[in-house]
């Protein structure tokens, strides 16, 4: 192939790729939409419906609804029963194999929030640009309910049907949560609360203080341990997680996909560490990056690094002296922060996940 005719292909190849980003980011945006507006879940409890049926049980505008349902049906998402008929007679339909990533909640395929955190990174895209000349921050509530949801929503399904394995595999700690007096545990950066939620479902003796600095996550947190049942154990509280310390004494403190967000990781760490009782640990989960840097990279590479450049580094750049780290958070950063923060050992563990990766911390003077 002569030079010309490679970079032709290598054109058009790039020109392809860009195009279909283009059609599965506006499908993402129109999925999200019918997960805002109720329809997946009004076809998957009433059955297929035509727009004028869906929009009456969903108090939509018929025409909108028309539009959305015949979308969705050439993207496949959607079946319908006849194309041929009059757009107003035709029968939309959910699929069942689909019913999981589009309706059940708690299903480790769901990923309505992952279409909502998607559509939400892109809501602050003036003030994103503006940060991107002056070397500034965007503050996290900049990004609205749809970001702060859809991370909520894209992590739950993890907590709910994982978080109890991968504690199994750390026995100290499994022990320690079983074990009498009750166990106290700090989850920091708990969002909306899902994972307090669990760890507390999970080790029935542990109490659990769910800490956020976002006001809002923890609105939203209290009506999600009210409706688990579970105030009793947990409870939120608004709390910056890089103040001295966290409020108490604990066995175990948790960071579940934030440390990488936090202008002051090493402030937090240290806070965590300064708070916890003898025979405690920390206990990470953050993003399963490459090692090094290499491009091209892989799918997983390509998504954390789209997340960064869009939200992530720029929620942790809000102060002058913020670590900027990023959603690419390698195991060296984690290692050097833990051992800024003063911790003596940090395990890399042996738990399998797609997209995190595991740390206990240890403080070996305690």
């Amino acid at each position: 192939m002569s030079t010309t005719a490679a970079s032709d292909s290598a054109t058009d190849a790039l020109v392809e790729r860009l195009f279909m980003a283009a059609i599965g980011t506006l499908e993402l945006a129109s999925v999200h939409l019918g997960g805002r507006l109720g329809f997946y879940r009004a076809l998957a409890v009433g059955g297929d419906a035509t727009s004028g049926e869906l929009a009456a049980r969903t108090d939509a505008h018929e025409r909108y609804v028309r539009e959305w349902l015949e979308e969705q049906a050439v993207a496949g998402f959607l079946t319908v029963d006849d194309s041929r008929r009059e757009a107003g007679e035709r029968r939309y339909g959910l699929p069942a194999a689909h019913r999981a990533v589009f309706v059940d909640e708690e299903d480790v395929n769901y990923l309505m929030g992952l279409a909502q955190l998607a559509t939400g990174v892109l809501r602050p895209l003036d003030a994103l640009v503006e940060a991107y000349r002056s070397g500034g921050g965007v503050p996290y509530e900049a990004y609205g309910a749809d970001t702060r949801d859809g991370i909520a929503a894209l992590n739950r399904p993890q907590f709910v049907n994982f978080l109890r394995d991968w504690f199994a595999a750390i026995p100290e700690v499994d022990a320690r949560l079983r074990a009498q007096p009750s166990a106290r545990v700090a989850d920091v950066a708990c969002g909306q609360g899902w994972s307090s939620i669990a760890i507390a479902r999970a080790y029935p003796e542990a109490t659990v203080d769910a800490i956020d600095d976002d006001p809002e996550s923890i609105d939203a947190a209290h009506a999600n341990v009210m409706a688990a049942g579970m105030a009793d154990r947990v409870r939120p509280v608004v709390h910056d997680a890089s103040d001295p310390e966290l409020g108490g004494r604990y066995d175990l403190v948790t960071i579940f996909e934030a440390l990488h967000d936090m202008n002051h990781p090493v402030e937090a760490l240290q806070a965590a560490r300064n708070s916890l009782a003898e025979g405690g640990s920390v206990v990470i989960a953050d993003e399963r990056v490459a090692d090094r840097f290499t491009a091209p990279g892989d799918e997983l590479e390509r998504f954390d690094y789209g997340f960064s450049v869009l939200h992530c580094l720029p929620v942790g750049m809000l102060d002058d002296d913020s670590a900027a780290t990023g959603t690419v958070i390698r195991t060296d950063t984690v290692r050097a922060y833990a051992t800024q923060a003063g911790f003596g050992r940090v395990d890399v563990l042996p738990i399998e996940n797609d997209f995190w990766r595991f740390y206990r911390l240890i403080d070996v003077d305690h």
